[in-house]
């Protein structure tokens, strides 16, 4: 592939990932706003939030497999345009009701992009480069982060919430059409050997959405029998797809590599414990401080800054060093910062939260683009539709978790109502308990990230690589990057 081809892929999904990510956290700034205008209570503002990661978690998988077989590229323009127009939508909003479904086919459409980008990129770059590719995808993801809330409280402050949508909307398509000339004749996919696995994708979309679902509902009795029922959905899922012709999770993959399991795992733990702490830091600067839009998104945009100068940098650090050494680093560095919340008063300095928010950045950047290179780069070449489907399907997974939690606690100690003064006491003791649960889940994926091939395994890999290079350079780097 044309260097100039390679340059013009890697700036069009970046910038992907920095409009996706920039309408996520611009929006937590908003919340105030979008609350008061809507009349909605505490957890159906976490269903702002929620309701986007849970449409990209449950159809990323399923989306993936028709990615590999329809084309990467065709479905990535499909959903950047989708994302585009749902944005436009959602500004023009006349209720919740209305908002949420918005929101969800927004997720729908992040579903068809999260489905391709990380697969495109590592299709396009050589091993050897990939890890510094995947450092700027993953910085222009943690930019939007950064700059988030500093424009959604701008925007919010001086427009409205609803210009938030707008500009998101309108940038997305742009990006469409700017690159989309050169980007047509570009294409990979994979022949088709079986029907698509469609009662699969049917049984893992209800389960995942189940559980997640449940978890609002907690502690009613309705929580807990949507939370067995997906259970026992994602367990039977699990089984059918090791019989499936064509499965969307290949289950054998995540028995006999263990490299790539565990990669997995603590893609899953980390989001799990760090994707809610934007909406909770968004609460407390916004309820138990009073901080106007503008401003907290001033005091929450340290961390992500952080998070995007250290990406790049971490990307290629995993070029040249073990990098899940790297990503458990990051890992333990979170588990530091999280712990540091747990501490959070009324009365805590400012200084005290940026200081925070610029370790848990840290963390973040030292983790993300290392962890995704151990996943991608566990696996053979004919696997990475497989690969980036299921690290976005345990990215986003653990996104839907993590503010599953969120909204479990903020239903037991807030409350179903409207937030008012009253309330800013519970909402304070929410965000302690619930950034003590996710300290603990970081502290687990510490060691989780740091699992390597057994040494039967790594021996016969060796050996393989020592054979094919005798027969082949390319043979050669293809075991290299299964090992990983």
């Amino acid at each position: 592939m044309e260097r100039s081809t390679q340059r013009t892929l890697l700036a069009a999904v970046t910038t992907t990932g920095f409009l996706h990510a920039l309408s996520m956290s611009g929006v937590n700034v908003a919340l105030e706003r979008i609350a008061s205008d809507l009349k909605l209570s505490a957890v159906s503002i976490s269903w702002v939030t929620l309701s986007v990661i849970l449409a990209t978690g449950a159809l990323l998988m399923p989306m993936a497999r028709v990615a590999d077989f329809r084309g990467r590229v065709l479905v990535y323009h499909i959903g950047l345009a989708c994302f585009g127009l749902f944005c436009l939508a959602a500004a023009f909003a006349p209720n919740a009701a209305t908002l949420i479904i918005t929101r969800v086919l927004q997720g729908v459409a992040g579903a068809l992009l999260f489905s391709t980008t990380v697969a495109m990129v590592t299709l396009a770059y050589p091993p050897e480069a990939r890890g510094r590719a995947l450092g700027l995808q993953v910085a222009g993801v943690y930019l939007g982060i950064t700059l988030g809330p500093v424009v959604g409280g701008i925007i919010t402050e001086n427009l409205g919430w609803r210009a938030l949508f707008i500009v998101v909307g309108a940038l997305s398509l742009v990006n469409l059409m700017v690159p989309f000339r050169r980007l047509r004749g570009l294409e990979w996919r994979d022949p088709k050997t079986a029907p698509f696995d469609i009662w699969g994708s049917l049984v893992w979309v209800c389960a995942l959405s189940a559980l997640i679902i449940g978890f609002s509902y907690l502690p009613g009795i309705t929580g807990y029998v949507l939370i067995v029922v997906g259970a026992a959905g994602l367990v039977g899922f699990v089984r059918a797809e090791t019989r499936a012709a064509d499965p969307i999770l290949n289950v054998d993959l995540l028995r006999r590599n263990r490299v790539f399991a565990s990669a997995n795992a603590a893609l899953f733990i980390n989001y799990s414990a760090t994707t809610a702490m934007s909406f909770l830091m968004g609460l407390y600067l916004l309820y138990n401080r009073g901080l106007g839009a503008q401003k907290a998104g001033l005091v929450m945009v340290t961390g992500p800054f952080v998070q995007a100068v250290v990406s790049p940098f971490a990307g290629r650090m995993a070029d040249r060093l073990e990098a899940r050494f790297i990503a458990s680093t990051g890992m333990g560095f979170c588990a530091v910062g999280l712990f540091a919340f747990i501490f959070l008063r009324e009365s805590t300095p400012y200084w005290y939260v940026i200081a925070v928010l610029c370790v848990l950045g840290l963390g973040f950047g030292l983790f993300a683009s290392p962890i995704i290179h151990t996943v991608m780069g566990s696996i053979d070449r004919r696997y990475v539709g497989v690969g980036a489907a299921t690290s976005s399907t345990m990215r986003v997974a653990g996104q839907s978790f993590s503010m599953g939690i969120a909204a479990l606690v903020l239903a037991v100690v807030v409350g179903r109502h409207e937030i008012g003064p009253s309330d800013h006491v519970h909402l304070l003791r929410s965000v302690q308990m619930t950034f003590l649960i996710f300290a603990v889940l970081c502290v687990i994926g510490v060691f989780v990230a740091l699992v390597g091939p057994g040494r039967r395994k790594g021996a016969e890999t060796a050996q393989a690589a020592s054979v094919l290079e005798e027969r082949s350079p390319e043979a050669h780097r293809d075991a290299k990057t299964y090992e990983g």
